[in-house]
């Protein structure tokens, strides 16, 4: 039997950009999918429904109505439980649903990092982690875009866990592309190492306004993300390819090929790129909470333990760390971050 066959509840935490876009998938083929979100979110789906949508293509909204719970409401009973909170606010969240449900359901944690495959084994008896390898982003409570309509890719540390891990993973992919990976850590740190561009646009206001030097910009993304790439190597992480994902051989040639052949395909995808979910919460939000240290510090955490230098992503770790910390952070001009990290701007 499939771990979460029709007919039985899957129950989502969280309804931002991933729980949302998981969970309209799910629904269409699934009958009992239903959410745990916050305050304005919740009110906004009761009221209005949940509206996803693709690209740009807001007016081909996919609106559903699904049951949805507050933190103080009695949740209803789940087979499976999907995580989508940001890292931040894990152990809380684990905690309280242990306190709601117990720990008997397959929990699915969809966290970017390594740190929810600390977390999760420590509350739940049966867990599987999520790589996810597609970009969504919040309009407003309840309205929400994606890029593509995944990946991910499911895996376990658990060996044990490996066949029910499948089996969700080939169920998922009735509503999105799904699948199973045995390599779930390298994909990971894989996966970490893209997100590194999240502190770095978010530094230079990405989304909130032009980048003012794409040429710089380039070079601070291809070296920041092949330093990153050192350090998994020598690590020993593997590279697992991902659909949808740059291989590293492609980020390495954008580090290292002249600018002149590279730049025009960074300037395509730049405008491909979306608002990345730190730069929202630093300047969309003014949150102090963001993902830096379970995203920029993992692979800090991870040079330290086996000797690597890592300079530029040090000096950006610093830099975020310092203005992120500001109330009234205002973006940098990308020459600024340049020079703080130590290359030399054109």
């Amino acid at each position: 039997m499939a771990p979460a066959p029709a007919g039985e509840p899957i129950l989502i935490v969280g309804a931002g950009a991933i729980g949302a876009t998981v969970g309209a998938w799910i629904a269409s083929f699934h009958d009992e999918v239903s959410f745990v979100a916050r305050g304005a979110t919740a009110d906004a789906i009761r009221e209005n429904g949940l509206r996803v949508y693709p690209g740009s293509q807001r007016d081909r909204y996919v609106a559903f109505r699904p049951p949805v719970y507050t933190a103080d409401d009695e949740w209803p009973r789940a087979a499976v439980v999907i995580v989508t909170v940001k890292n931040y606010s894990l152990d809380d969240v684990c905690r309280r649903i242990v306190d709601k449900l117990g720990n008997e359901a397959i929990v699915v944690g969809l966290q970017n990092g390594v740190v929810n495959q600390r977390i999760l084994p420590e509350y739940f008896r049966r867990s599987i982690f999520g790589i996810v390898g597609y970009n969504a982003w919040v309009d407003a409570p309840g309205v929400v875009g994606y890029q593509r309509q995944g990946p991910i890719y499911f895996g376990a540390i658990d060996p044990a866990m490996r066949s029910e891990c499948r089996e969700l993973a080939d169920y998922f992919a009735r509503g999105f592309d799904a699948y199973f990976t045995d390599r779930v850590q390298d994909a990971a740190y894989n996966k970490i190492v893209l997100n590194l561009t999240n502190s770095l646009t978010a530094l230079v206001g990405f989304g909130y306004r032009p980048i003012d030097d794409p040429a710089t910009a380039q070079r601070l993304l291809s070296a920041v993300l092949d330093e990153g790439i050192d350090v998994l190597r020598a690590a020993g992480v593997r590279q697992v390819r991902m659909k949808s994902l740059p291989s590293w051989g492609l980020l390495r040639a954008s580090a290292r090929l002249p600018q002149w052949l590279t730049g025009p395909i960074f300037r395509r995808q730049l405008k491909k790129m979306n608002i990345s979910s730190m730069a929202q919460d630093v300047i969309g939000h003014h949150r102090p909470d963001t993902e830096l240290e379970t995203i920029n510090g993992e692979l800090l955490a991870l040079a330290d333990r086996h000797g690597i230098d890592a300079p530029i992503n040090r000096a950006l770790f610093d830099l975020c760390r310092e203005k992120f910390a500001q109330t009234d952070f205002q973006p940098m001009t990308v020459s600024h971050v340049s020079r703080r990290l130590g290359l030399t701007a054109s």
